[in-house]
């Protein structure tokens, strides 16, 4: 008989399985306890009999059903009840926490929700608790609560994975993109919970590492884009682009340091064409002096495109038209953020912002005593954001996920309302090839 049980992020067996490799020094049969639902399978159509002595699962706690989905949210919890594994695709502010909560009514089953930030961390909760009607556990940000739902930080599910590892039968991955990254991906091998859904608005990775989602949650079982959901689950939106061109004396510059980076780069017979390019670029200029003035150049001539003074110019005409609108600004770094901020009297939010600040502004946001506010990269992902029905983006990075989250601000259903998304470009730049890059197959 084969006795099958759970060891600090690993199965061990004593009779062989596929999934399974011999440990000498165990003496008995390894692999990455993800394998467990593989390893169950395999002994039961070869007949073996065995003990399973795996999963020591937190009790489940009594939920109220979940029943007033949309008919696409419906959708997609029955692709994933077909195997009980896989990720769900759906654009910013399409309910996918709802999905998830009806995942966790449907199974019935301890369930553990990784989630990316505090802010998602708590907001989880919320939504746990008034959905399902029962009060969620919370492991983060200093809190350490385990209960039949949980919700629990990537950092903490990461440091924790060994522990926690046999103790839930259901994960649920907020944002999964996240998930793939070196570290994270510990977390999907180490627990052994069968039942795994994936959620978040694009899963594609620029490093391509998305390709191991399948392995550690499952493949793509259901996905919607913006414009299938664009006027009735979400609000009617137009994306707007407004080119504009360097000044005369940022032209020169521009021209000098391309020059300067471009010659580095041909005798270095660096195209720049994928991260692979701009990774050796920066491992040269760590032992390079030319490498290092190559990339400062090429650091220097992104800050002009990105941010040209004819972008401050064009935001000034825009907002003078957008007195009763609620608008949010993005910027590519917080030296523009914060200058914008200063110029325009607009409060912003960047990574240096304290909480508290932050909280108070999106609360007068919210109540409309500030209709304009400027922001970073922090508001893209894992925050509550009041609603909003413009944006303005003044630069980004060349990622098709940011655009996206950063549509999806603004897409917050209400009633007669039509957002607008504005994206300002400086033409004959880098700036333009980040803006076609981050475009590409958005369908919008």
């Amino acid at each position: 008989m084969a006795y099958l049980r759970y060891s600090k992020g690993l199965l061990m067996s004593d009779i062989y399985a596929p999934q399974l490799e011999w440990n000498e020094r165990a003496k008995c049969y390894i692999g990455y306890a993800k394998n467990y639902p593989l390893v169950l399978n395999y002994f039961q159509e070869s007949e073996i009999e065995y003990k399973d002595d795996v999963l020591n699962l937190v009790p489940f706690p009594k939920v109220k059903e979940v029943e007033s989905l949309r008919d696409y949210q419906r959708k997609a919890i029955e692709a994933w009840s077909k195997k009980g594994r896989g990720i769900v695709v759906l654009p910013t502010g399409a309910g996918k926490t709802m999905v998830g909560l009806a995942a966790i009514s449907k199974t019935k089953i301890s369930t553990l929700i990784v989630v990316p930030t505090v802010d998602l961390l708590y907001q989880w909760a919320k939504s746990v608790e008034n959905v399902l009607g029962t009060k969620p556990g919370i492991i983060g940000n200093g809190e350490d609560d385990i209960r039949g739902i949980t919700v629990i930080t990537y950092d903490s599910a990461y440091t924790r994975a060994e522990g926690l590892g046999n103790k839930f039968g259901m994960l649920i991955f907020d944002e999964v993109h996240h998930l793939p990254s070196e570290g994270y991906s510990q977390i999907g091998l180490l627990f052994a919970s069968p039942y795994r859904l994936g959620l978040t608005a694009t899963p594609e990775r620029e490093d391509g590492r998305h390709r191991v989602l399948p392995s550690l949650v499952g493949p793509v079982v259901f996905r919607m884009d913006v414009n299938q959901l664009k006027g009735k689950y979400v609000s009617d939106f137009e994306v707007k682009r407004i080119y504009v061109e360097l000044k005369e004396e940022e032209v020169e510059r521009y021209t000098e340091l391309r020059k300067k980076m471009n010659s580095y780069l041909r005798k270095k017979r660096i195209k720049m064409s994928s991260l692979k390019d701009f990774r050796k670029l920066v491992y040269l200029a760590s032992r390079e002096k030319e490498g290092r003035e190559a990339l400062l150049a090429w650091q220097e001539a992104l800050r002009l495109a990105v941010n040209s003074e004819s972008k401050m110019n064009k935001l000034r005409e825009i907002l003078s038209n957008m007195i009763n609108d609620k608008v949010i600004i993005f910027t590519r770094d917080t030296f523009m953020a914060y200058k914008i901020s200063r110029e325009f009297l607009i409060p912003a939010i960047t990574y240096k912002t304290p909480k508290d600040e932050r909280e108070d502004i999106l609360k007068r946001f919210k109540e409309g005593e500030y209709k304009v506010i400027v922001t970073s990269s922090v508001l893209d992902e894992g925050v509550d954001v009041p609603d909003a029905n413009v944006a303005i983006m003044m630069a980004g990075y060349g990622t098709r996920r940011q655009f996206l989250q950063r549509l999806g601000r603004i897409l917050r259903k209400k009633e007669g309302k039509s957002a607008l998304l504005i994206e300002l470009v400086t033409k004959n730049t880098s700036d333009h090839g980040l803006s076609v890059r981050r475009r590409k197959n958005a369908t919008v």
